[in-house]
C-alpha cells in the first residue's frame, strides 16, 4: 500500500527515517553504492519528497503504527 512522506527523524545510528500518514516508519538511508538517496542529506531535499508516496509493508501486513 502506498501512503506519503509526511515528515523525517534520525534514529538511534543516525540514520534518516521516513514517517509516513499510517503511522509507520521507513528508513530512507543514502548508502552508495547500495542505495542511492542523495535528496535524504539536505533538509531541502528532504522537504522537496514530502508528499512523495513510499510503499508501506508494515500496512500491507495489517500491522499497527510505530508511532
Amino acid at each position: 500500500m502506498n501512503k506519503p512522506i509526511v515528515g523525517y527523524h534520525k534514529d538511534e545510528e543516525d540514520d534518516w527515517v521516513a514517517e509516513l500518514q499510517c503511522g509507520h516508519f521507513q528508513h530512507v538511508r543514502h548508502n552508495p553504492p547500495f542505495i542511492c538517496r542523495p535528496w535524504v542529506i539536505t533538509e531541502k531535499g528532504r522537504n522537496s519528497l514530502l508528499g512523495h508516496l513510499l510503499k508501506c509493508k508494515k500496512c500491507d501486513l495489517g500491522q499497527p503504527p510505530d508511532l
